[in-house]
């Protein structure tokens, strides 16, 4: 695996900022290793629901996995309030970095992520494809 660590700043917005180092680095197959910092806006969409939630505040990270290519992703993001409240859900664009994230992906070899619809619920889902090396 292939790792790539990056600082994301103030007013960047985390899931537009995964895309564009997958479009750059021309990410065939990525995972997220591990994402840690804070944001001042957030837009999840919690299970089920057709439409993100946006929270504005200051919230910590405390989780972000997923896997992505140069294409797509499918991104889960969980976050904590000053109380410790934690929340999470499907990752959108505009969450908003506060002070810092600090985010650091993984880029696997010889596979290659796709996202076609399954006709047995309707959504377009992960395709995993071995490539040549």
């Amino acid at each position: 695996m292939e790792t790539y660590a990056i600082r994301l700043k103030p007013g960047q917005d985390l899931k537009r900022e995964i895309a564009q180092l997958a479009r750059e680095r021309r990410v065939k197959a990525g995972c997220v290793v591990t994402c840690v910092g804070s944001l001042r806006v957030a837009n999840l969409r919690f299970a089920n629901q057709p439409t993100g939630t946006l929270l504005e505040g200051k919230y910590e990270i405390v989780s972000l996995v997923g896997t992505f290519s140069d294409e797509s992703a499918h991104l889960h993001l969980s976050i904590s309030d000053a109380t410790g409240v934690t929340v999470g859900g499907h990752l959108l664009e505009g969450n908003l970095i506060y002070t810092t994230a600090e985010l650091v992906v993984g880029v696997l070899p010889g596979l290659a992520f796709t996202r076609e619809v399954d006709p047995a619920y309707g959504y377009r889902e992960l395709v995993v494809r071995q490539e040549d090396r």
